[in-house]
């Protein structure tokens, strides 16, 4: 057997020399790296022992002091079990790493704040919260991502009731944010507001609950929500908890129908489940309404169709106009908050981040440009301030 491992070593490596995506990947992207050196005696004594026992010993006696001595309140953890990777599903915690290592990434370039991926080998969720509880004290925020629903609802709370750090899922509430910055603009491009729409929401997943609760908070007029079976109405029975809140604080029309009627006449549709919307469903709907098509990398309504009746379309591709993308929210949202020494995330810092989101784009508003670019240097910073900003005026800053 020893005699085979190099062949087969050198042939399964070969199989990925073509594709630039495993180039990127090899060997992982991140690395820790020291920012003190360690040229001589001196410094080994300052930087280890002897010296590190007085920092030890000062934060032991004042706990407080670690925010300023050790690196955890600048690091955020990014945690997942891999079991709602965004476009390949349950895939589970190794398979999942790659792309939470990407996000690390992400909050190093947009952020300025290092992040560490951690992957977990259960699904259980009292064993998920006990397990980010255990680790929190070395970390400045926790980044729950790729976690299914219903658990995800769960564990983001239970997270946020115990720990006096920010607790984000990602995959609802940085969609939600980007959502409602969109919608914003969208609506200013059709000389509409807020108030006066109907949405239609396609999903009662992580996302669709998250860019429901948060439409509502900033004032949408109505959203009937669609899952698998059609719009969440006071009728439907066998409702998880999360599903019976939708149906209590959404669709005051009465539809009762399936997603494709509820569309006739509707101003907004926000797709966030994939699957297929007819053409039919699309032309039924008002006069310049808009379409936003998030699915991922296929979305629920072909954008070139949607454009012959939708007077602005979003989608999630990064290849065509109006991405809708979680980069845009999530550094900018740690960061302010990080930086204000913020013990969570409420709504209104959400709400703050989405504004701030819309108004980069400022007198350059368009239909096909409704969110900056994910690339634009400027969300982050301006999201950051905007969310540290609430957090001071709410008074949730150490």
């Amino acid at each position: 057997m020893s005699g085979n491992a190099g062949p087969e070593q050198h042939v399964s490596s070969d199989r990925f020399a073509d594709d630039p995506a495993f180039a990127v990947h090899e060997g992982g992207k991140l690395s820790v790296a020291a920012i003190r050196s360690i040229a001589s005696i001196a410094d080994l004594a300052l930087t280890y022992t002897p010296g590190v026992a007085r920092v030890s010993s000062a934060i032991a006696a004042e706990p407080e002091l670690a925010r300023r001595f050790t690196w955890a309140p600048r690091v955020v953890a990014v945690v997942s079990d891999g079991t709602a990777v965004l476009g390949l599903g349950n895939i589970g915690p190794a398979a999942a790493l790659p792309v939470m290592e990407g996000k690390a990434c992400l909050f190093s370039e947009f952020a300025g704040l290092s992040s560490v991926p951690i992957v977990l080998s259960t699904t259980d969720v009292d064993a998920i919260v006990e397990t980010v509880a255990a680790i929190a004290p070395s970390f400045g925020g926790i980044n729950l991502e790729d976690i299914s629903a219903p658990r995800c609802f769960e564990i983001e709370a239970r997270l946020r009731d115990r720990l006096d750090i920010p607790v984000m899922h990602d995959d609802q509430h940085g969609t939600a944010i980007v959502v409602l910055a969109a919608l914003r603009n969208a609506a200013k491009v059709v000389g509409r507001e807020l108030s006066d729409l109907r949405v239609v929401v396609a999903g009662a997943g992580a996302a669709g609950v998250a860019c429901t609760k948060i439409l509502l908070e900033a004032g949408v007029g109505d959203i009937a929500v669609a899952d698998s079976q059609g719009i969440l109405h006071p009728g439907r029975e066998a409702l998880t908890g999360t599903k019976q809140w939708l149906v209590d604080h959404t669709n005051e029309a009465g539809f009762a129908g399936s997603m494709v009627g509820a569309l006739e006449g509707a101003d907004v549709y926000v797709g966030v489940s994939g699957g297929t919307v007819p053409e039919a469903a699309i032309a039924s709907m008002a006069e310049n309404c808009i379409v936003f098509s998030l699915a991922n990398p296929i979305p629920e309504v072909d954008p070139e169709m949607a454009a012959k009746y939708a007077a602005v379309v979003a989608t999630g591709r990064s290849d065509l106009p109006n991405q809708i993308n979680n980069v845009l929210a999530f550094p900018g949202v740690f960061r302010g908050a990080i930086d204000a020494g913020a013990t969570g995330i409420t709504e209104e810092m959400k709400l703050a981040a989405a504004t701030a989101i819309a108004d980069v784009v400022g007198e350059d508003l368009r239909p096909d440009y409704i969110v900056p670019s994910p690339l634009d240097r400027r969300v982050a910073t301006a999201v950051a301030t905007a969310v540290a900003a609430c957090a001071r005026e709410q008074g949730i800053t150490r």
